[in-house]
């Protein structure tokens, strides 16, 4: 193999240094100018403290040039993060526990005499069952100066969470439309008036806006902000972001699992056929849950020591799983808010600086279970890119086929015109054959529904 090193596209934006690959490893270099700010979050016990209280991503220190790069100090070496996911992939909770782990590490920080200059939700990703923090040049020596991340935390964090709040939904797009945050002045216009009643939102919002626009334009020698004002001011920020509540909606399917073990027995012997293949799995280290609902099957697999990415577009659903996790402490569960007719896309400069969904779920298995209906149905995606879509993310494939005279096809066809002639067993085993091999099928008994078993050709 090549010793060659690839600089990680999205890794272009800090002076301070930059992530690269080098024979499929990933690495952090620390560039000299970045010298002194680096020494002091090491020699201050900032960077132990944070390791230990689980807030930051540790990371071996290597005494090489791995890059080749002139203006080397020093390379890191990570602890690799399991699968990267986007803010606009996360439920409510996820990102209101993010605003608060980046209030955390400020505090934090300053007790070392160290500052965040970072405040952007990329900086923060799901490991080992909660979030964390993985950019270790984000912390600079404080100097008695207004926090430089305030106004990206309030567009990034702080402005999504108000406008979810205010009105009562879940909109995870709102980080797809606005990546780098949405502008204080947008963020003012989609809320109510009645949120200038609320002293924090007042000010951290409708007054920020306002005296941003008076400075757009102006130079002017930045004033001392002691230590306290900036502590205050974190404490403002805990005390309106902590008060946010979840929207609490009830969707379609947030009570799936309910109405589904009411069914002769359906769910505990659907179980039974994925619990004896599962086993019979025995190199299956990764799995993705399609359209995982409140996650049952995403805990069978986890049960079995399986890193499940668990995905539903039901924002609700995924929230609701979330909360479990977060009250169990399970490490292997990894839930995310993804719309399969519609998934992440690769954005940024270039479309590399963040990679599509479908391009960074390469795991050992998926899950499509009581899913290809809503997606040839409900969304009219024909058998044949759905088996496409499929085979680019998983090596072997557990789905369900679920037939036209099933109860559920029958409600959904009542709501539209019909005109699914090609919906049949036979047309979606065709479609899927050019795709995958199918190893075993199981009649789940008491339905009609039917469990293939399958491998990528």
């Amino acid at each position: 193999m090549p010793d060659t090193s690839i600089h990680h596209p999205s890794s272009y934006r800090d002076p301070s240094g930059f992530i690269f690959e080098k024979n499929a490893v990933l690495y952090r270099q620390v560039n000299t100018s970045f010298k002194e700010h680096f020494d002091h979050f090491i020699g201050s016990g900032c960077y132990d403290n944070l390791v230990k209280k689980g807030l930051l991503i540790s990371h071996e220190s290597i005494s090489e040039n791995l890059a080749g790069n002139h203006e080397y100090y020093s390379t890191l070496k990570p602890e690799r993060i399991g699968f990267v996911s986007y803010p606009s992939e996360w439920s409510f909770d996820m990102l209101k526990d993010a605003a608060l782990l980046t209030l955390q590490l400020v505090k934090e920080a300053l007790s070392f005499n160290m500052i965040v200059k970072d405040a952007t939700p990329f900086n923060i990703q799901w490991h080992e069952g909660k979030l964390i923090f993985i950019d270790t040049l984000s912390f600079e020596k404080y100097e008695a100066t207004p926090w430089i991340a305030y106004r990206q935390f309030c567009e990034g964090f702080l402005g999504p969470l108000l406008i979810m709040h205010y009105s009562q939904k879940q909109l995870p797009e709102l980080m797809l439309a606005w990546p780098n945050g949405i502008p204080l002045t947008t963020i003012q216009s989609l809320l109510p008036t009645r949120s200038r009643f609320s002293l924090y939102t007042y000010l951290h919002i409708h007054l920020h806006a306002k005296y941003s626009l008076k400075k757009q334009g102006t130079t002017e020698t930045v004033k001392k902000f002691s230590k306290q004002k900036l502590l205050n001011l974190i404490t403002s920020l805990e005390v309106l972001v902590s008060k946010l509540k979840t929207p609490a909606q009830k969707s379609e399917w947030s009570e799936y699992y309910e109405e589904a073990s009411q069914r002769n027995d359906y769910l505990e012997q659907k179980k039974k056929i994925i619990h004896t293949w599962v086993d019979e799995m025995k190199d299956t280290k990764t799995a993705a849950d399609l359209g995982a609902n409140e996650g049952e099957f995403s805990k069978l697999l986890a049960e079995k020591n399986i890193y499940t990415i668990a995905t539903d577009s039901d924002p609700y659903c995924i929230s609701k799983l979330y909360r479990q996790i977060k009250a169990s402490g399970e490490k292997n569960i990894q839930p995310l808010i993804i719309d399969l007719s519609n998934p992440t896309p690769a954005t940024g400069v270039n479309n590399e600086e963040r990679n599509s969904f479908i391009n960074r779920a390469k795991v050992d298995l998926l899950l499509a279970l009581a899913l290809i209906h809503h997606l040839a149905i409900g969304k009219n995606i024909p058998f044949e890119m759905i088996a496409d879509m499929f085979s680019r993310m998983g090596r072997k494939l557990i789905i369900e086929f679920v037939p036209k005279d099933d109860e559920k096809i029958k409600l959904m066809l009542s709501r539209k015109k019909d005109i699914f002639s090609n919906y049949n067993e036979l047309t979606f085993v065709k479609a899927f054959e050019k795709h995958f091999t199918i190893i075993g099928k199981k009649i789940i008994p008491g339905s009609s529904r039917a469990l293939y078993l399958m491998q990528t050709k």
